[in-house]
């Protein structure tokens, strides 16, 4: 029996404004997100003498990709294309990003990104979409 699984609900995905002083604000109407995608590379290190088992040893960490669904509204300014994740991805602007997770604490993992997908989508009988790619630069701050 868990004691201590909690509902995704509630998890913020904030896009900062790049200033000195730097304020973050919630991108509207984000729906599922994946990620950070963690990853240790591994390089294989195996010699004569290694028993005849492969050795490896750790190499380069990466903060993988951020993927999220959500809602597209082109005249919010989280998601236009004249302020938003959109202009970012055009001009291949780095940004500061928080995730602010569901717990008591609100932990929060932050990281600079790269925008590197925007693809919209309009199905007959659905809402408008948009699914959304972010590249992680650099080391994340992984707070809990």
């Amino acid at each position: 029996m868990t004691t201590g699984a909690l509902a995704a609900y509630g998890v913020l995905l904030k896009i900062g404004n790049g200033a000195t002083s730097e304020t973050f604000t919630t991108i509207a109407e984000v729906r599922d997100i994946d990620g950070p995608e963690l990853e240790l590379e591994a390089k294989e290190v195996t010699s004569h003498d290694s028993g005849g088992w492969r050795e490896y040893i750790g190499t380069l960490l990466t903060g993988g990709e951020v993927s999220f669904e959500l809602n597209f509204i082109p005249t919010n300014a989280t998601q236009s294309y004249t302020s938003g994740l959109i202009e970012d991805m055009v001009g291949r602007t780095k940004r500061n990003f928080q995730l602010i997770f569901s717990d008591t604490g609100a932990t929060t993992w932050a990281f600079t990104a790269l925008v590197t997908g925007f693809k919209p989508s309009a199905g007959v009988e659905d809402e408008l979409l948009a699914e959304v790619t972010l590249q992680v630069t650099g080391q994340p701050t992984l707070a809990g």
